[in-house]
């Protein structure tokens, strides 16, 4: 199989993050089609990411699609196979390997010890009986025979792991590239019906359209359905409130909307790294990494949107029968609580943000200017387009994986979630103060 080598570029992944929710809701809020048909553009976009199980072919009602099942199958087993295989192989010939050198090793003190040996019988009988020269010589006689000795067994052991082992790696070998074969006629194999069916596509669209059944009459059942989805997607709108409020809850419902679309980036990212790690046998550095770190930030800048919708978790065995007029002194007394933590959320993201920027690897102006070296003023003369365009400019923190994205913008991020949340909190205190005065 070929490998799949793909960093995800650190633009990419906030150029993703800003402009995938946008367009996403673009096309949310478009007008439905009365008359439903196939997309060629989502068909094709089905095929590239997905064509390998055939979902292409199940997106246009096509049974043909099972036919790439078995085949993609065959790549998942012939890379499990090829894995064990590798393993096997990477054991027999580290066991060759150390064989050889142990072998190597042990031959050349042999042969050093031969060598020196009759000398060293000459020094002996050469020796006078009892002398301590005669002792000397004979503990060094005694310690070269048993160099010899040792270093001789250690090559005969040596030699018996390498003859067993030599013939498990031709036969690791055989079964690896067997597989690997394998693997790679099925990879190509599906290939050319992606390519075959990327030509075919355009007409097998215009079956599938011709296919449609007639739009019918909806029943009871369904029309009560869609009615009950559509007060759903109305449901968070209600909770806008009215006056100088109201903009600080749309805010917060915006934004909660905005970030609730990157759940959809993670199924994408998931994708790829199990295809690219178990089709492709390429496992990324950076998948894990930039999801957590999104919903790190999606959990933050949705704080505020989950508490305009009342989704944060309470017990609400006393406080749901209460009339509004109570619930809002209930809410007015205990908002005081809320308040400490927003605050100090607040303040302390302000303080890790700040910091981000100003650690020692950065060398931007920005940080210089973080770290007090610069005047406020020196730090905007020094913007220019290489502070934004040179990758050695580096402007804070950065991550210690090898991706090495930067992590002062989710630091930064993480003052604006509590940020949006002390904004709405000042919303609801209004709205409290607001019910308790009019009594509403």
């Amino acid at each position: 199989m070929p490998s799949l080598e793909f960093t995800l570029p650190h633009w990419a992944y906030w150029v993703g993050l800003i402009l995938f929710p946008i367009v996403a809701m673009a096309l949310a809020k478009r007008p439905k089609n009365e008359n439903p048909k196939h997309s060629l553009l989502l068909g094709y976009m089905i095929l590239i990411t997905g064509g390998m199980m055939g979902l292409h072919r199940f997106y246009l009602k096509s049974l043909l699609g099972l036919l790439f099942i078995p085949v993609f199958l065959a790549i998942l087993v012939s890379n499990d196979q090829s894995a064990g295989a590798r393993s096997d192989l990477s054991d027999a010939a580290n066991a060759v390997r150390m064989a050889d050198s142990a072998i190597q090793r042990e031959t050349e003190r042999v042969k050093s010890a031969r060598d020196g040996l009759d000398e060293l019988r000459a020094e002996l009988a050469a020796a006078e009986d009892g002398s301590f020269a005669k002792r000397s010589a004979e503990k060094k006689v005694k310690r070269a025979e048993d160099r010899i000795e040792k270093g001789t067994q250690i090559i005969d052991r040596a030699t018996a792991e390498k003859t067993a082992a030599l013939p498990v790696e031709a036969a690791a070998r055989e079964k690896y590239e067997f597989w690997h074969s394998m693997s790679a006629y099925a990879f190509y194999l599906l290939l050319a019906a992606m390519l075959l069916d990327a030509v075919l596509l355009p007409g097998l669209l215009r079956k599938a359209d011709a296919a449609i059944p007639p739009k019918q009459e909806l029943t009871e059942t369904e029309k009560a359905l869609k009615a009950l989805e559509e007060e759903e997607l109305q449901d968070d709108s209600r909770h806008v409130s009215e006056g100088w409020t109201g903009w600080i809850d749309r805010l917060s419902l915006f934004c909660g909307e905005f970030v609730s679309y990157w759940a959809v980036l993670a199924v994408f990212v998931y994708y790829f790294e199990v295809i690219s790690r178990y089709v492709f046998n390429s496992p990324t550095n950076w998948a894990h990494e930039s999801m957590y770190l999104m919903f790190g930030m999606q959990y933050l800048i949705a704080g505020a949107y989950a508490m305009l919708c009342e989704s944060h978790v309470r017990v609400d065995i006393f406080y749901a029968p209460m009339p509004r007029k109570k619930k809002a002194w209930v809410d007015l007394l205990t908002s005081i609580f809320f308040f400490i933590f927003a605050g100090t959320l607040l303040v302390t993201s302000y303080i890790f943000a700040f910091d981000a920027i100003a650690v020692p690897t950065g060398n931007s102006v920005i940080s210089d200017w973080a770290r007090g070296q610069i005047s406020f003023g020196e730090m905007l003369g020094g913007l220019n387009l290489a502070q934004w365009t040179d990758p050695n400019i580096r402007w804070g923190e950065i991550s210690f994986n090898e991706w090495e994205i930067p992590l002062w913008p989710m630091k930064w991020v993480m003052v604006l979630g509590g940020l949006l949340l002390v904004l709405q909190g000042i919303s609801k205190l209004a709205q409290d103060v607001r019910a308790v005065v009019k009594g509403a």
